[in-house]
């Protein structure tokens, strides 16, 4: 038995295959990004979905049989509010709604949000959140926010307590990188860059309340760039700075609502010095780099708790 999860989001084009034992196959594809740009117009982003996910579902059931998938799951917006939309998930919509009424079998519908906190889960193994309230941060280069988790259904509800009051901590790795010189999405070659410097920055985050300002970040970066720092020192600045930040968020949220459990999700979370240093200080949960990014994984195991849940 398999369930299959979509997820088309403004960068990747993805797709997953869950089993009862939550194995999982994955299939997924980067938007192509001109260099020197930082982002794709969602027109953009519908076509290039278009061109891709038709060749990655050949790809992904080419070694079973169809009509072992028993559901579809489809992320079908960004976030789970009314209002929340983005047309780059009409396209995701649209195929899932074709796959699940040719194999007869049901389509579930959820948030990309909540896809990334469920691959999150699934890929630290941490069920237990399905059952007891806890704190996650999404970070990506679409959204960067904190939410309050709790059980509902067979997935969670979830109530948004901060969030970035200007820029996403991706979008400040991208401008960064892009200033670097580095190829968009630049989250990896910074990495790269920050993990070959040797010295030490002291950053000061700005926060207002829980949320924060990621936006004076990009002006740092450029003065040190126009002083002639060097990219590996920018690199581990600006990752260091975003780090901060959520240390700052972190702190002020636990504070607020109590000790409760840590979930880091989102591709900016799959940056290991951030992670580093949220694990060691909170004990935090981190998907492994392959589940942090876009993906359907999430959406499938979601798609899969509540296939068996109505059984």
């Amino acid at each position: 038995m398999f369930i299959l999860g979509t997820d088309t989001s403004n960068y990747t084009t993805s797709l997953a295959l869950i089993d009862e034992n939550k194995n999982v196959i994955q299939r997924k594809k980067l938007l192509p990004v001109k260099k020197g740009e930082v982002g794709l117009r969602q027109s953009d982003a519908v076509f290039h979905h278009t061109q891709q996910l038709h060749k990655l579902y050949e790809s992904l059931v080419s070694d079973i049989d169809a009509t072992e998938i028993k559901a579809v799951g489809v992320s079908s917006r960004p976030r789970p509010v009314d209002g929340s939309y983005m047309p780059c998930f009409t396209v995701g919509i649209n195929a899932a709604s074709v796959i699940a009424s040719t194999l007869k079998v049901p389509l579930y519908e959820f948030s990309h949000q909540e896809g990334h906190i469920a691959a999150a889960i699934l890929s630290s193994g941490h069920d237990e959140l399905f059952t007891k309230k806890f704190i996650a941060f999404h970070i990506s280069g679409g959204t960067t926010e904190a939410v309050i988790a709790e059980p509902y259904g067979c997935g969670f509800a979830l109530n948004k307590v901060a969030s970035t009051l200007d820029l996403n901590a991706g979008q400040a790795i991208d401008r960064v990188g892009v200033m670097l010189g580095l190829g968009f999405p630049c989250g990896r070659e910074l990495e790269k860059l920050a993990l070959d410097f040797d010295g030490e920055v002291k950053p000061r985050p700005t926060l207002k309340g829980c949320d924060c300002c990621l936006s004076g970040l990009e002006n740092l970066c450029a003065k040190m760039y126009d002083n002639n720092s060097s990219k590996e020192n920018i690199a581990y600045f600006c990752l260091k700075y975003i780090e901060a930040t959520f240390k700052a968020m972190t702190d002020k949220l636990l504070a607020e609502y109590g000790r409760l459990p840590l979930l880091y999700a989102g591709g900016v979370m799959s940056n290991s010095i951030i992670r580093k240093t949220l694990e060691n200080e909170y004990g935090a949960y981190f998907a492994e780099p392959e589940f942090s990014s876009d993906n359907a994984s999430g959406t499938a195991y979601l798609a899969l708790r509540k296939y068996i849940g109505a059984k």
